[in-house]
């Protein structure tokens, strides 16, 4: 059987102000516990920062990844824990989260053990560490969304159309991926409007400018290929 593994690494976590950083934690751990409820999704937080899901469904976990990168850009976190920290701090409000999806066997899996062992968590956990910015002052990131399997094919189709999606929500701004989340998880634009507050033609408003019908379709060709 195989199974999506994301592997996560929230950038330049070490740059958010101390109180700020616990909301952060604080929010995305309701947030996965929500992805439980609604998707099955077993997911746990290592060390405050490192993140990592089963999606039991292969075909919702592009997603739940796009969900968890656009949760965390929208969250209001907007202070550096110094001046020292104010550029790597930059590349955490641009990049949020940095995201694997691993896409093969799993050989051992025990959600109540907390047990993930095998070849799509060896997949996305490799290219986290391989990637990771954690010790380097100067950050340079060149994407922040990897599909990888052991399929040549399946990661050269899959390529392009993350690098696309990374760099549309790389420069997406707060409420637009706000917005773009909870579309992500179903939710109709009359739902966010009344959720946030807001007229739902300013939801429509900032979803086009997003281009959010374009993640729409990434996501449907993502579940379609992987599935069929």
């Amino acid at each position: 059987m195989k199974y999506t593994v994301i592997s996560g690494d929230i950038i330049a976590s070490s740059s958010i102000d101390s109180k700020e950083k616990g909301i952060l934690e604080s929010q995305l751990q309701e947030f996965l516990s929500q992805l439980k409820v609604d998707y099955d999704v077993f997911s746990r937080i290592i060390k405050g920062d490192y993140v990592e899901c089963v999606v039991p469904n292969t075909g919702e976990a592009l997603k739940i990844a796009l969900a968890i990168k656009c949760f965390i850009k929208s969250l209001p976190i907007e202070k550096a824990l110094s001046g020292k920290e104010k550029n790597r701090f930059k590349a955490f409000k641009t990049y949020g989260i940095r995201l694997a999806i691993g896409y093969g066997e799993l050989s051992r899996f025990d959600a109540q053990e907390g047990i993930i062992d095998g070849e799509a968590i060896y997949l996305s956990g490799r290219w986290i560490t391989e990637n990771s910015t954690h010790s380097k002052q100067r950050i340079v990131v060149k994407n922040t969304l990897q599909f990888l399997s052991n399929d040549d094919k399946l990661n050269r189709g899959f390529e392009p159309l993350l690098m696309l999606l990374d760099l549309t929500i790389n420069k997406a701004t707060s409420r637009q991926c706000q917005i773009a989340y909870l579309k992500l998880l179903g939710k109709s634009e009359e739902q966010i409007a009344s959720d946030l507050s807001i007229s739902q033609p300013v939801v429509n408003q900032h979803s086009t400018a997003l281009g959010y019908n374009a993640i729409e379709s990434a996501v449907n060709y993502f579940q379609y290929t992987i599935t069929e």
